[in-house]
């Protein structure tokens, strides 16, 4: 309880993660709200703009060189109130010291095998930039 990306969707991440030798410990994974809304339903605006102050706090300690967004609300949240998934997957955005890229939420995979392999490349895109940033430290 309280894992972020559980049930079979978090399977489905762990797998993708472990496909580009990453595992859990590897990475922080947190959600835009603190709570789960009802009905496990996507949070709306004024739940995520209660908690994104802790999100921003968050992102500050960690200080994270990659941030991904998986997923339409993380994506609206972090890089812009009006990005659309289907678009703007796999483009990297540079914000300050970040470098963030949206994907789709594992979730999402499950509801529609079809998007399994842009999400693949993106995840490949994903290991790419991580490895250029570790060999740049």
């Amino acid at each position: 309880i309280g894992r972020p990306v559980a049930g079979k969707a978090g399977a489905l991440f762990d797998n993708m993660i472990k496909a580009i030798h990453l595992t859990r410990d590897d990475i922080y994974i947190t959600n835009i709200v603190k709570c789960r809304p009802p009905n496990n339903r996507n949070p709306i605006e004024v739940e995520c703009k209660a908690c994104i102050e802790f999100l921003r706090w968050q992102i500050k300690i960690i200080n994270p060189s990659i941030i991904v967004c998986l997923g339409s609300v993380a994506s609206k949240n972090i890089i812009d109130k009006d990005f659309r998934i289907t678009r703007g997957r796999g483009i990297w955005h540079e914000v300050g010291n970040y470098n963030i890229i949206a994907t789709y939420h594992p979730a999402a995979l499950l509801r529609d095998v079809n998007k399994k392999r842009e999400a693949w490349q993106d995840f490949k895109t994903i290991k790419k930039k991580y490895n250029t940033i570790r060999e740049l430290k």
